[in-house]
């Protein structure tokens, strides 16, 4: 039964809690950075006088986030706890109290803002995804392919179309013919399916004009180009924007509302990737979601290697920002146990369908 508006003692949250899943993953997930064969789901779980629970995940990965599950059950135990204990889940300076309450460790901070906001919606009979405006549960999600030889990356892209996927992202690496992998990827899958490609920083900016100007004249229709430089090389990235007519959309270059105003100030970029454990929330990743669309640049919300957890509150995210969207959400799709339950989302080829409205929990 749907619980509506508890008052009292009952709504206090009590604890903060940390759970830690290895989960295999179906492939080796690699990229320039790294590479992966199973994922490390870090859990948090804030819980009620009464019971109730909500959940948000941390992303953990030291060459990406730069926290690990030690690190993050560390900063839950001490200032988040601190911060969060023996308050309501809607007093709303929670989320700027947990934004300050220390340094760094934005995934941290991400998973026990998400796990407030979903005990909140436990509390109120609503879904998190409702709290945060969107109207519609359902939206689509891109697929990736790990970096591979040419061969590889289209019998990958074959299949995750016979799957139902329509927009594929394409990790490519500086060591890989980039052009090639993508010419065979296009030739493999027709005209019908949109193409993405993501260097996560592989290539000099010299490269990367050169290689996606390669890719223009032969033909193989990208919908853009992701983070094709150094995330702090801002002059590279405006740079290879101006160079391209191919629409270069910015990721590890961009965290906060204020990367995003610095992009739109010295760069052309079309696109930023916004990531709940990069903002360090979903209060952040809203206010760098408006900024990116006062500068008339668009939005794509993302994920790391996460369980379902994390992909519902970006979801979430997602279908209140940019609905319109075929966002970047396929990180549960990885798993070999995806770890679904009824309180997360569910995943049917390219379609995410956000979960009702919680009852009793």
């Amino acid at each position: 039964m749907a619980v509506s508006h508890p008052a009292g003692a009952d709504r206090t949250i009590t604890g903060l809690r940390v759970e830690v899943t290895s989960v295999a993953l179906k492939a080796p997930f690699v990229t320039s950075v790294r590479r992966a064969d199973a994922a490390q789901i870090v859990v948090v779980e804030a819980r009620d006088a009464a019971g109730r629970v909500g959940m948000g995940e941390a992303a953990v990965s030291w060459r990406v986030t730069g926290e690990s599950a030690e690190s993050v059950t560390a900063a839950v135990a001490g200032p988040l706890s601190d911060v969060v204990v023996g308050r309501a889940p809607d007093d709303r300076a929670l989320p700027e109290d947990i934004a300050v309450a220390l340094w760094g460790n934005a995934s941290a901070r991400s998973a026990v803002e998400c796990a407030v906001a979903d005990l909140r919606a436990a509390q109120t009979g609503s879904a998190v995804w409702q709290l945060l405006g969107a109207r519609s549960p359902s939206l689509r999600t891109d697929r990736t392919l790990s970096a591979a030889s040419p061969r590889e990356l289209a019998e990958a892209a074959v299949g995750h179309c016979e799957e139902g996927f329509g927009v594929l992202k394409i990790k490519v690496r500086a060591s890989d013919d980039a052009v090639a992998g993508v010419r065979e990827v296009r030739a493999a899958v027709g005209d019908g399916v949109r193409l993405r490609i993501d260097a996560n920083q592989a290539w000099r900016p010299d490269e990367a004009v050169r290689i996606i100007r390669e890719m223009e004249r032969a033909g193989v229709d990208l919908e853009f180009v992701e983070q094709p430089v150094a995330a702090d090389d801002l002059p590279g990235l405006a740079a290879v924007a101006a160079a391209v007519e191919t629409p270069v959309m910015a990721d590890e270059s961009v965290r906060t509302a204020a990367d995003v105003r610095a992009i739109a100030e010295r760069t052309s970029v079309s696109l930023v990737n916004l990531k709940l454990a990069k903002a360090g929330g979903l209060t952040a990743a809203e206010r760098a979601a408006e900024v990116a669309r006062d500068h008339g640049i668009g939005v794509i919300v993302g994920c790391m290697l996460e369980g379902p957890v994390g992909i519902t509150a970006a979801a979430g995210l997602a279908a209140a920002v940019a609905p319109e969207v075929v966002h970047d959400l396929d990180g549960a799709h990885w798993l070999v146990d995806p770890l679904l339950t009824d309180r997360t989302a569910a995943f049917s080829a390219d379609t995410i369908l956000l979960p009702s409205a919680p009852g009793d929990r």
